[in-house]
């Protein structure tokens, strides 16, 4: 863990793309807002290598948003349940669940559907959001950072080693 945290400020204080490390956190909302043995998340999985995101950032949000997740899987089971029962979308539902792909999806359960009608909500604020605050995080927080005596202290010890030999 101390490993990824460690990346995950080389990233933030290197040279890369704020969009790249935004879109990590974007893709990690989709796994860890939904089950993570679901179909669709391999997709995402896959696009995450595909794409030039920030690895380090992706899995470090995909175990913090699957904590989020967790929390608020009564929502998400209350939501898809609202989705799924919806009678204008009966028709669709019965369609899509006839196709053996649809049915691997799994958007049938409760909690996937939930779980990704959230993170679909939350796709493009947390990709807008988070590229803002990197972006700010450089241009503002980033020397007040480095002078505060935590982070001094922190520099004194094994974590800022593990940082210092994965920026050389």
């Amino acid at each position: 863990m101390l490993t990824l945290l460690a990346k995950l400020f080389k990233a933030l204080n290197s040279e890369s793309s704020p969009g790249q490390i935004a879109l990590a956190f974007s893709l990690a909302v989709i796994v860890g807002l939904t089950p993570f043995t679901s179909l669709h998340n391999i997709l995402v999985l896959l696009l995450a290598f595909i794409l030039r995101v920030n690895l380090s950032a992706f899995f470090l949000a995909v175990a913090v948003f699957s904590g989020v997740g967790y929390l608020i899987d009564p929502m998400s089971v209350q939501l898809g349940e609202t989705i799924l029962q919806s009678p204008a979308l009966y028709d669709s539902w019965t369609e899509l669940y006839q196709n053996d792909l649809w049915r691997m999806m799994a958007f049938n359960n409760t909690l996937v559907m939930g779980g990704f009608t959230l993170a679909m909500i939350a796709f493009i604020p947390v990709l807008v959001v988070s590229r803002l605050l990197i972006v700010m995080y450089r241009d503002k927080l980033l020397a007040w950072v480095n002078k505060l005596k935590i982070v001094q202290a922190l520099k004194a010890g094994k974590f800022y080693n593990i940082y210092q030999s994965l920026a050389d």
